[in-house]
Formats: structure tokens, sequence, C-alpha cells
């Protein structure tokens, strides 16, 4: 630990008071539930987007966004997590705050997910004290259901998708997206968005949860199958991914992009989406893929298992089942153009019928008696 971090940390018992002394200054006037404030974990670039995305729908209904980093200092507002983690793993104080959050994914009794266990347990203690939860998925309403909180208070909203940013591709871009990186025209390109390696550095440590094992499982088979497989993996911590496709000999390339918006382009060059994982809130892999026009193989998992409909927008298999997604990703390599083309535009409405503003009418459901709107509100 650097000089620096260790002074910052002898430091923080004596400053978060302070800092919330400050903050309770500052807003003492302010109206009761008259602010917004979005929490989230700093390392998560992906709920960074999503938080900036609920700032942008939630201005749109007329609420008022508090600053950043204050949330912990208010009191009579409105504070919504981005993540159960961030407040169920800690013994919070409601301070005559309404408090929300989503609750992506996290079934308890998962192995090696000790926190999946302690935020259901929380949940279920202090229910009476939450006022709002965001579930993506029909699977993770049951399951909220089941800590005994009020109906009411659970919201399905679905992981939403930027059409405008995820185009539907032509074949022009696809080309392009190919030379740029430095794929094979003739190659059968799979993607792999899912961060499945433990913690943030190389990822040797497969984050089971995530299916790593089962991605290359698939792949293993799938060599045989596709001539000229290739794979475009994205993200940080890829490295059990990465080392097992150089024992299989399978050619890939890993992208390490900027921001939620750069994976687009991404899209754009491949043939095919692959989603292995055992358990996932969205993921956000499936409707960027069916808003883009790529064919998407998933497992049936979080709001795929609720929007996928098999051999329609996408093929749809059961966590695990290998053989089951060899057979369906054989199915896009042989599928006609005209099958293609017609699943292509089944996908692309499906993806304008999740778009962040097609959602709008669910997020003023569930904000309205969190914080206050704007009586003009959109």
């Amino acid at each position: 630990m650097s000089l620096a971090a260790r002074a910052r940390r002898l430091a923080a018992p004596v400053a978060r008071p302070l800092r919330r002394a400050a903050v309770g200054l500052r807003t003492r006037e302010w109206r009761p539930h008259s602010r917004l404030f979005l929490e989230q974990e700093a390392a998560e670039w992906v709920l960074a987007y999503e938080a900036r995305q609920l700032e942008r729908t939630a201005r749109a209904l007329g609420a008022e966004i508090g600053p950043a980093g204050w949330a912990r200092g208010v009191t009579r507002q409105s504070v919504f997590h981005l993540s159960q983690f961030t407040l169920l793993l800690h013994d919070f104080e409601r301070r005559g705050n309404n408090l929300g959050f989503a609750y992506f994914h996290g079934r308890p009794g998962t192995p090696g997910m000790p926190e999946f266990d302690a935020c259901f347990a929380a949940l279920r203690r202090r229910h009476a004290e939450i006022d709002r939860v965001q579930v993506t998925n029909r699977a993770m309403e049951e399951l909220v259901h089941g800590t005994g909180i009020a109906a009411e208070k659970v919201h399905r909203i679905p992981i939403g998708i930027d059409v405008r940013a995820f185009a539907l591709r032509d074949e022009e871009r696809h080309a392009s997206a190919r030379r740029e990186l430095d794929l094979p025209g003739a190659a059968f390109v799979v993607g792999s968005f899912q961060k499945d390696g433990v913690g943030w550095g190389e990822g040797l440590e497969p984050k089971l949860i995530k299916g790593p094992d089962v991605l290359l499982a698939a792949i293993e088979r799938l060599r045989e199958r596709v001539p000229e497989l290739w794979l475009v993996l994205t993200g940080p911590s890829r490295g059990y991914v990465q080392a097992g496709l150089e024992r299989l000999g399978v050619p890939y390339r890993h992208l390490l992009l900027p921001d939620v918006d750069a994976v687009a382009r991404v899209y754009e060059a491949i043939d095919l989406c692959l989603v292995a994982s055992r358990d996932e809130g969205g993921p956000r892999a499936v409707l960027e893929a069916m808003a883009t026009g790529v064919p998407l193989v998933t497992t049936r998992v979080g709001q795929a298992a609720d929007i996928v409909v098999d051999g329609e927008n996408g093929w749809v298999v059961e966590a695990e089942d290998v053989e089951a997604i060899v057979d369906s990703v054989a199915r896009v390599v042989d599928a006609s153009p005209a099958e293609l083309a017609s699943l292509r535009a089944s996908g692309r409405a499906t993806a304008e019928a999740n778009s962040y503003d097609a959602l709008r009418p669910r997020w003023r459901a569930l904000l309205d008696g969190f914080v206050s709107l704007g009586e003009d509100a959109g």
C-alpha cells in the first residue's frame, strides 16, 4: 500500500463524519425527497454507464439529481444504489432517506459467492426499511418477493439498450469493422463479452457463475464443426479463457475497450454473440446483439430467459448444456440469408421494445412516490 493510500485510510474515520456534517449543512433546507442520489461501485464502468442512463431517464421524468458523492451525507432525500451490494453488505443507516437499489442477480446458495447469501439475508431482515427494488427479470422478481418485501416495492425493469449507439449494422460496416480488428474476412467470428475471471487482474481464476469453462467446452467441440473459427473477447480478467483458447489452438482477439459505447463497433465485426453463463442479471450482451443484428446464442439466464424466443430472435439453451450450445451455433452457421434476415428483424424489434426510452414508463412507476417528479415530466 502506498504512503498516500495509508494516509487516506488513517484519516477516513475522521474525514467521513466531517464530510457528512458538511453535506448536512448544505442540504438541510432542501425539501424532503426532492433530490435523487445515485450510488455505484467505483470500479464498475458498466454500472457507471447504467447510472448515466438512469440519470438521463430520471431527469426526463422531472427528478432533480443530487451531486455525486453526497449520498452518504444526506438526510430525508432519495438514494438509489445501482447494485444491492453497495447497500446490503453494509450496516446502513436510513437517516430519513428513501432507499432503493437494483438487484440484478445473486441467488443465495451459489458456490463461491457468499455475498449473495449475505445480501439475501439482509433484505429478509430489513426489507421494511427499503422503498424500491429494481429487478431485471422474472426469476429475480420471484426471489426478491421471497424475502417478504411488499410486492408494490418491487419493479421489474430490464437492463435497457441505447438503440442509437447500437445501430443495426450493414454489410459495409461489417467488412470495415473486420479490417479494423484484423480479422480474416472468411472467418466465423464468435464474440464473448462477459467478464469471466475473478478480480480485476489477469483473470486466470475462472468466475464459474459466468460459465468460462462451459464456453471453452463448447469452443472445443465447435472447432471441429466450424471452419476458420475465431473468437473476440472484450473486457478485463479474461485470462482463463485466453489460456484455454491457446491450449485449443483457436485464434482470438482480446480487446480492452474504453467504455460501453465502444463495444458497439465490436458487434459489427462478429458473426455470433455467445453467452454461456450460469447466472446473470442481464446480460447486456443479449440486447446489444439483438440491436446490432448479430445472431445470439445464450443460456437461459437473467432477462435472456424472458425476452429470447428460441429460433425467432435468438437461440436459448439450458445452462451448462454444451451440446445444445454447439448445435445452436451450428444452426447459425448453416442458416440461409433469409433465415438470418428474419432473425435480425425480430431481434431489432425486441431491442427497440426494451430501449431506455421505451422503458421510461416503468421507471416512472418506480420513481413515483420515491422522489419528487416534475409535473411536466415526459
